[in-house]
């Protein structure tokens, strides 16, 4: 395991191990902080005796549903992640805004007069050709664009492989594909920003045979299932592309040649926080024609909805994300958004919304070792 360390113009350095992290912040030489994503990182308070840095490779293998990033050096693997992607919710959200615009078209318009005499307003601007990208696939590539820049705060991130996938099969496109030209727009853009420095594609097959020759188990009967052996896995495999290739080996047969030390490390799973942007329209209007506020991102008491906190109750003390608020109660929400109705002022706030939900950040046992 290593410890991700930054100088104190927040500068990413190579991490280092723990004892001497642990050595650093009782000789007052740096203060530990946590991040973003849920890691311990500590900043140094003194230049550092050196600034040089190694390799670090960002392995990204993406879905539609889920997607898995993996940190990785040749001499030891950093951080794993498991991302839950909000295509479901997006796709849902803008069925559910598409029957809503709908209805409120059809009672605009008068159908007992003439058509020529209708109130159709003229359209503004041609709206039938089809550009850009839908928005349940960019709200998937743009959340594992966040993950990448908050990994790059705090790991000297160097390369980032890319999985690109092609369907098979006589279905007219996949989801995952749609967004592969878009997310690798995005990549050389942040590349040129100076993020990191170089971008490589790497086919799935390729994945799946550098994940064999590391001897990584896979889990292809539930990939929902929140793991390392779903996902996570093959974005260490995609990093490893850095320092394993297929080619000519010391016997002088073909082979893959190269080799990474594959070590324990955090792994974390990360979704978006489901929470409404304010609706000045409720499906249905409430008693005497009013609707009632929906949605937002603010509550009466000072909290933000996304906003990490404490609740107290019964003498019992619980953790969530905020997500809403009545007159005298503020709703807290668990890692899985099952919610509960706390007493606002017994609610202390922990961390800002941060835009992401991050749970079990915890060591994960030598998972990555496991050959099935």
């Amino acid at each position: 395991m290593r410890v991700p360390v930054v100088d104190s113009n927040n500068k990413a350095l190579m991490p280092t191990k723990p004892s001497r992290a642990r050595r650093w912040i009782k000789e007052g030489k740096a203060i530990g902080k946590w991040s973003k994503l849920g890691v311990f990182y500590v900043q140094l308070l003194e230049k550092p005796s050196g600034d040089s840095t190694q390799d670090i490779a960002v392995g990204i293998d993406p879905g539609k549903q889920f997607s898995g990033i993996a940190v990785q050096s040749k001499q030891a693997t950093l951080l794993t992640a498991h991302l839950e992607l909000p295509f479901k919710n997006v796709t849902k959200r803008m069925t559910q805004r598409h029957m809503m615009r709908r209805t409120r078209r059809s009672r605009r318009i008068n159908r007992k007069v003439a058509f020529n005499q209708r109130s159709h307003r003229q359209k503004r601007f041609n709206n039938r050709k089809q550009k850009g990208m839908v928005p349940s696939i960019r709200s998937n590539k743009l959340l594992e664009l966040k993950v990448l820049k908050l990994i790059t705060d705090i790991f000297p991130v160097t390369d980032v492989v890319y999985e690109i996938v092609k369907a098979k099969g006589d279905k007219g496109f996949s989801p995952v594909m749609v967004g592969q030209k878009l997310m690798l727009e995005y990549l050389e853009f942040i590349k040129n920003k100076g993020y990191f420095k170089r971008v490589k594609t790497v086919q799935g097959y390729t994945t799946s045979m550098i994940r064999k020759h590391l001897n990584l188990g896979k889990e292809k009967g539930d990939k929902s299932l929140k793991i390392l052996e779903t996902h996570a896995v093959d974005g260490i495999a995609l990093a490893a592309t850095k320092w394993i290739q297929y080619g000519v080996t010391s016997k002088k047969s073909q082979g893959w040649k190269g080799e990474i030390n594959l070590t324990d490390t955090y792994f974390i799973l990360i979704t978006r926080p489901p929470v409404c942007k304010r609706q000045l329209h409720l499906l249905q209007p409430s008693k005497g024609g009013k609707r009632r506020k929906y949605g937002g991102s603010v509550t009466r008491y000072g909290f933000r909805k996304g906003d990490y906190v404490e609740a107290v109750k019964a003498g019992k003390v619980y953790r969530g994300w905020v997500s809403g608020d009545t007159k005298k109660m503020v709703a807290v929400n668990n890692e899985n958004w099952k919610q509960g109705q706390y007493t606002a002022s017994k609610v202390k706030l922990i961390k800002r919304n941060t835009g992401l939900v991050v749970t079990k950040s915890k060591l994960s046992p030598t998972a990555i070792k496991i050959a099935r």
